[in-house]
């Protein structure tokens, strides 16, 4: 079992006197600890990883809504159901992402092992400030199936079978994943997805650079200890200078270790990119519900503009190629009934038109104001993430140069 320190990011807002009541306002929420237990003997994998939320009222107003502490288990797939079921209820919201199921962007000194105890509190903290970003949206948090998330252990497992939002999830899955070509679209839209994607592949580019820096510097911290020990072995056979050689040994042996928290911390920090990283997917994705219900609208448009054609020609008394060549004709009384059923068909089209419009207009609206927020948010997570990341940086060169410095002092007093 893990219980760290590890905390994630604190989630601020640029707007404080707009900010809107969420359910963070009135419960703590934390994913206090992990477990690692073992699987019955018919499954493949052997063990698992669980994850303790603990939720804390702290409003007394609240307390007939909510109990005034509780405590779950949730493993790591639950958290997926937990989002998927968002994503299909909220298309037009940018979700938080999941932290990382896999190592990414790894380098010499971190585990691919799912299972380091490293990489699971790295994840424990993913996964709540994922709790924390979903508690403080005005409209998420407020969501029952969350709430049951947070509070009802087996309950909430039973509805997530029943609700048959899984089989809602796959099929809208599928028909996001089809070829959309538009003959309309919203240059908003266009633009916020274009930003995706080139914000996607810099942040991605950043963290590629940043893990072969940190490999880098890990291994020229390390090689400092091969000056330790050096140092150290000739200030046995130094008379006048062995003090000063053996303190220069134990200098270097610090600065060599030095590097081991610094890269820890730096590795938080890359964490927040990541989720930052994945936001990008979560953009993306709302611009493929945007385009989803543009291609309903043109799809409904372009069924009402068959039906007038087919109209036109009935009432024309025009008819098919086959029809003409065999002789069969239409008599007036069929043609008036052909016409009276696409009259019907062309009102019943429109009115899905007028639908489709409907629907499009109240999800661009939701998903820009949605946008917007997110972009607020974007620019002050990374502010402090690159912010805190240069900190580090002077931080080890600091720690050098002190090194240096006392290396210098010391053999300067060599008598």
């Amino acid at each position: 079992m893990e219980n760290k320190s590890t905390k994630p990011k604190k989630i601020t807002d640029k707007n404080k006197h707009q900010k809107e009541d969420t359910i963070l306002d009135h419960l703590e929420i934390s994913v206090a600890e992990s477990e690692k237990r073992a699987n019955g003997t018919l499954n493949l994998r052997e063990f698992y990883t669980v994850y303790l939320i603990e939720t804390k009222l702290t409003d007394s107003v609240f307390q007939n809504k909510f109990s005034k502490l509780t405590t779950v288990w949730r493993r790591y797939t639950e958290f997926e159901h937990l989002r998927g079921y968002l994503e299909i209820t909220y298309p037009y919201i940018v979700l938080p992402p999941l932290p990382e199921k896999r190592v990414m962007f790894g380098w010499q000194k971190i585990s691919s092992d799912t299972f380091d105890p490293n990489f699971v509190d790295r994840r424990r903290a993913g996964l709540e400030n994922f709790l924390l970003r979903i508690a403080s949206h005005p409209v998420l948090s407020w969501d029952k199936h969350f709430i049951e998330f947070l509070q009802h252990e087996d309950d909430w497992r039973e509805s997530c079978k029943t609700n048959g939002y899984l089989q809602l999830m796959e099929n809208k899955f599928k028909a996001l994943n089809l070829s959309m070509r538009l003959r309309n679209s919203d240059p908003r839209f266009e633009s916020i997805k274009e930003y995706s994607h080139i914000f996607q592949n810099n942040l991605s580019n950043l963290l590629k650079a940043r893990s072969r820096v940190a490999e880098k510097q890990y291994n020229v911290h390390k090689l400092h200890a091969n000056y330790g020990r050096v140092f150290s072995e000739w200030s046995v056979v130094e008379k006048d200078m062995g003090d000063a050689l053996q303190k220069t040994g134990h200098y270097l042996d610090s600065l060599a270790s030095s590097i081991d928290a610094g890269l820890e911390d730096e590795e938080l920090l890359a964490d927040q990119l990541k989720e930052y990283l994945f936001f990008a997917n979560s953009l993306q994705n709302v611009c493929k519900n945007y385009e989803y219900h543009q291609l309903q609208l043109e799809g409904a448009e372009d069924n009402v503009a068959t039906k007038n054609i087919e109209r036109n020609k009935a009432q024309q008394g025009k008819t098919s190629l086959m029809s003409r060549l065999f002789g069969a004709v239409d008599t007036d009384e069929v043609r008036e009934l052909k016409v009276n059923l696409l009259d019907q068909q062309i009102q019943e089209g429109a009115a899905a038109v007028n639908i489709s419009k409907t629907n499009l207009n109240e999800f661009s609206s939701k998903a820009l104001t949605d946008i917007e927020r997110f972009q607020n948010q974007k620019v002050l997570d990374l502010r402090e993430t690159l912010t805190s990341y240069a900190f580090l940086q002077l931080k080890t060169a600091k720690k050098g140069l002190q090194t240096w410095i006392q290396i210098r002092d010391c053999l300067q007093n060599v008598p």
